[in-house]
C-alpha cells in the first residue's frame, strides 16, 4: 500500500524527477546549524537525543519500504544480491546513526532547533527514496547488470568499512569527553553535598586529540564521506543517487565544519586550535 500515491513508493516517472532535482541540492547549502556546539537558545528547542532519532530514522524506514514494495510493481521477483548488499550497508549506517548512537551511546546531546529537525527529516526522506528507488528496481535489476563488478564491490566494501569504523571511533572520542566530564562533575557534586552545598552542572567542551583529531576538528565528518565514497564505488559511476548523496553530504557538512572551527577558535583561541584544519587533513 502506498503511503503517498506514486510518490512513496515513487513511480518510475516521479523517481526520475526526484533523482534529477536532488542533484541540485548543493545550491541551497548554508552554515546556519543551530544544533550541537552551535545551538542557539530558543523556547522551541527540542531534546537532542529524541529529535536526532526522529530526524534520521526515516532514512532507514523509507529505503526498506521501497525495497519491499517497488519490485512487485515492476514485475521483479528477485533483486540481485548486490542491490541487497547496498541496502544493507545503508541500513547499518542509519541503524547506528539514528538509533544506537543517540539513544544508547551518547551520554548527552545538545538541543536541536525545530528548523534543523524539519530540514534533516526532509533530507533523509528524499535521499532515501532516491536511493531506495534505484536499489529496488529502477536501477540494476538483474545479476547481468552487475557482471564484472566483483573487484569494484570488494574495493568499495573496504573503503566503506574503513570510513564507518573511523566514524564510530571518532564519535566515541567525543563521547569520552562527555563521559569523563560527567564523572568529574559527579565527584564534584558528591564533594559539595558533603559540605551541604549544591554544585552547578557545567557544560564541558574540549579539543579532542586522538586519531585524526590531531589533524582536523571534524574527522567524523571526513570519515563519513569516505564511507559514502565507498558506497558509490560499489554502485559504480552509473549510481546517480549514491554520487548525489556523497556530494550533498559534503556540501551540507563542510559549512558546518567551518562554522565549528570558528567556534573552537572563539572559545579556545587560535593558539590552542593550532594548525588543525576543519574537516579534510591538509586542505580545509
Amino acid at each position: 500500500m502506498a503511503v503517498v500515491e506514486s510518490w512513496l513508493p515513487p513511480s518510475r516517472e516521479h523517481w526520475e524527477l526526484m533523482t534529477y532535482l536532488w542533484q541540485f541540492f548543493p545550491l541551497w547549502f548554508d552554515d546556519f546549524y543551530p544544533q550541537g556546539k552551535t545551538s542557539i537558545p530558543s523556547r522551541f528547542n527540542l531534546p537532542g537525543k529524541i529529535a536526532w532519532a526522529v530526524m534520521e530514522t526515516p532514512a532507514l524506514v523509507c529505503l526498506l519500504y521501497c525495497m519491499f514494495t517497488i519490485p512487485t510493481t515492476q514485475g521483479i521477483q528477485k533483486l540481485p544480491a548486490a542491490n541487497w548488499l547496498m541496502a544493507a550497508l545503508f541500513s547499518i549506517h542509519y541503524l547506528y546513526r539514528a538509533i544506537i548512537s543517540p539513544l544508547f551511546l551518547n551520554p548527552s546531546m545538545s538541543p536541536i532547533h525545530p528548523l534543523i529537525l524539519l530540514f534533516g527529516l526532509s533530507f533523509q526522506v528524499i535521499n532515501s527514496t532516491c536511493m531506495g528507488g534505484y536499489l529496488a528496481g529502477y536501477g540494476p535489476s538483474t545479476q547481468a547488470d552487475w557482471a564484472g563488478a566483483t573487484i569494484r564491490i570488494q574495493l568499495g566494501l573496504l573503503i566503506f568499512f574503513a570510513g564507518f569504523i573511523g566514524n564510530i571511533y571518532h564519535d566515541d572520542e567525543l563521547r569520552e569527553i562527555r563521559r569523563a566530564a560527567a564523572r568529574r562533575q559527579k565527584r564534584k557534586a558528591e564533594a559539595q553535598r558533603e559540605k551541604g552545598k549544591e554544585a552547578p552542572v557545567d557544560k564541558v567542551y574540549e579539543i579532542p586529540q586522538n586519531g585524526l583529531f590531531r589533524l582536523v576538528l571534524y574527522p567524523h565528518f571526513f570519515c563519513e564521506w569516505i564511507e559514502w565514497c565507498g558506497f558509490w564505488v560499489i554502485g559504480g559511476l552509473a549510481c546517480v543517487p549514491a554520487r548525489t548523496f556523497l556530494i550533498n553530504e559534503i556540501t551540507t557538512m563542510t559549512p558546518r565544519a567551518l562554522s565549528g572551527k570558528r567556534w573552537y577558535i572563539k572559545r579556545f583561541g587560535k593558539e590552542k586550535v593550532g594548525s588543525k584544519r576543519a574537516v579534510i587533513p591538509g586542505l580545509i
